[in-house]
């Protein structure tokens, strides 16, 4: 059972990566340091509602 969602900085609130998780698993929503485009640096990304 895998669920598809978006990755959102969470400095300039952009929309950056979508992504798939199995929510059995992992059920808590996601956290990762990623690399903004818009902001030009990495960022904390948080899994979007």
């Amino acid at each position: 059972m895998r669920a598809e969602f978006v990755l959102k900085c969470t400095e300039c609130q952009n929309e950056n990566y979508y992504l798939s998780k199995n929510k059995t698993t992992h059920p808590e929503r996601m956290e990762v340091k990623k690399f903004c485009k818009k902001c030009n640096k990495q960022t904390i990304h948080k899994e979007k509602k």
